[in-house]
């Protein structure tokens, strides 16, 4: 608890998806130059990158509706362990840092682990936590597993259905 008696919230999600595709494969689409190409409505601005692609240091931005910018860093990106990290700031509202890692399963698939760590840092960031469920998280976390497997299959973008 601050002075003003602002209480910051915590909010910690997780989800495990089944890529079908080894982690070699799976791990350079975890960049948000590449993401564009999988994830349909993801739309981002880089600010710095020395390869123009998901690297240690790397800082982009993202807007959502009734959100100012949302500021990425890449704060880890191992490929030889697969694991990439971002922490993200939106201005008056929250951080987040999400980590995910890519491991072999079977012989032509990965399991992806995610994990989202936010922490408010306004009413505005606690009302944001308060309102993002479980449920919505999975939901997203769903059409991304089915993006990624539909890109990897076709080569193509899946539409999300309006």
């Amino acid at each position: 608890m601050n002075d003003a008696g602002f209480i910051p919230q915590r909010k910690v999600y997780a989800y495990t998806q089944t890529i079908n595709a080894l982690p070699e494969e799976v791990f350079p689409l975890l960049c948000p130059v590449r993401e564009a190409e999988w994830l349909d409505e993801w739309d981002y601005s880089m600010i710095y990158s020395v390869t123009g692609f998901a690297e240690p240091g790397a800082v982009f931005s993202t807007s959502s509706p009734g959100e100012q910018d949302t500021i990425w860093i890449v704060t880890k990106h191992d490929r030889q362990n697969m694991i990439v990290e971002f922490t993200r700031f939106t201005p008056f509202n929250r951080t987040c840092v999400l980590r995910i890692r890519a491991m072999q399963l079977n012989e032509a698939c990965s399991s992806v682990d995610i994990e989202y760590v936010y922490v408010s840092f306004s009413e505005e960031g606690n009302d944001y936590l308060r309102n993002y469920s479980k449920d919505e998280f999975d939901k997203n976390m769903k059409f991304w597993e089915d993006s990624m497997n539909h890109y990897i299959a076709t080569g193509t973008l899946l539409k999300k259905k309006k």
